[in-house]
Order: C-alpha cells, then sequence, then structure tokens
C-alpha cells in the first residue's frame, strides 16, 4: 500500500497539480489535502516512527510558515504555498533544501520563460486556449505550482520516506 501511495498517488497529485497552475493559475485545496491524506496513509503503512513523523511534521510546518508569510507579502499564492507544504510532508527535513533548491532553479527557469513569451505576441493559433491567454497577461503571475511539482518529482526518489517504504 505504501508502494502504491508513492509511485501512483504521489506523483498523479504532483502532475495534476501542475497541470491545474498551468490551465487555471491556481491549485485546488484538494490537492494538497489529498497530498497530506496520502502521506497519513504512508506513514501508518510503512511503520513510520515518532522521530520520522516529527521530522515530516516540522518540514510541513516550517514550509507553510515560510509560504504563508510569503503568500501575505504577495510574493506567492496561497496554493503554491500549501503545495509546497504538502510536498516538504512527504519529504521531510531530510530532503527539504533539495526540494528547496531544485524548485527555485525550475522556478527560475519557467519564470523567464514565460517572461519571454511574453515579450511576444500570442500566435493567432493560440488565442482560442484561454490558458494560453492568461499566461500571456502581463497582469497575471507565473504557475509557480509547475516547478514546485517538478522539484518534488525529481527530489523524492532520494528522499528518506521513499527508501523505507519500497525496501518494505
Amino acid at each position: 500500500m505504501a508502494s502504491l501511495c508513492l509511485l501512483a498517488v504521489f506523483p498523479f497529485l504532483m502532475a495534476y497539480a501542475a497541470a491545474s497552475d498551468l490551465l487555471t493559475m491556481t491549485i485546488p485545496n484538494r490537492v494538497s489535502a489529498a497530498l497530506v491524506a496520502g502521506f497519513v496513509v504512508v506513514a501508518l503503512v510503512s511503520g513510520l516512527g515518532w522521530a520520522e513523523l516529527a521530522d515530516h511534521a516540522g518540514a510541513f510546518g516550517a514550509t507553510l510558515a515560510v509560504g504563508f508569510g510569503l503568500f501575505c507579502t504577495g510574493k506567492i499564492g496561497g496554493g503554491d504555498a500549501k503545495l509546497a507544504a504538502a510536498t516538504a510532508l512527504w519529504l521531510g527535513f531530510g530532503s527539504l533544501l533539495d526540494y528547496l533548491t531544485v524548485a527555485s532553479l525550475f522556478g527560475g527557469l519557467l519564470t523567464l520563460a514565460v517572461l519571454g513569451l511574453r515579450r511576444h505576441p500570442l500566435p493567432g493559433f493560440a488565442a482560442a486556449w484561454p490558458f494560453a491567454l492568461k499566461l500571456h497577461d502581463t497582469r497575471e503571475g507565473v504557475p509557480y505550482g509547475l516547478a514546485l511539482a517538478a522539484s518534488g518529482l525529481v527530489v523524492c526518489p532520494a528522499a528518506p520516506l521513499w527508501r523505507l517504504a519500497l525496501s518494505a
């Protein structure tokens, strides 16, 4: 069961969050809630001890606190803050720095790509796509959920939880 959550549920939810942010510029609360619920299942099935649970919960809490602060100052969206925290819950402190570093790199590349796209007229065929219009709009932000989700998928195989659950 833990392996199923790791190999199917987590990647699916990451992909869903990325696609949702790209297409609608929002990450539904149910995605973050499902990530938290999935982690609880994995934690119970894989037999995480109290120390490991505290490590994962601490990573979640710290990421949520920083994300909330960034949200309050208008630096990131609320969905981004919740997605980052829910992903940190799965990764724990041991992989949190890797996650945040990769997310920063991916986010920087994404931002440069979106800003570059916005410097040029939108091709006529793309004008019928609501998500392309929104992505091209200079008044809109950058769908940073793509970078957060991609980073989670890149970092997760090296995270301790994955090694524990997949060896069980």
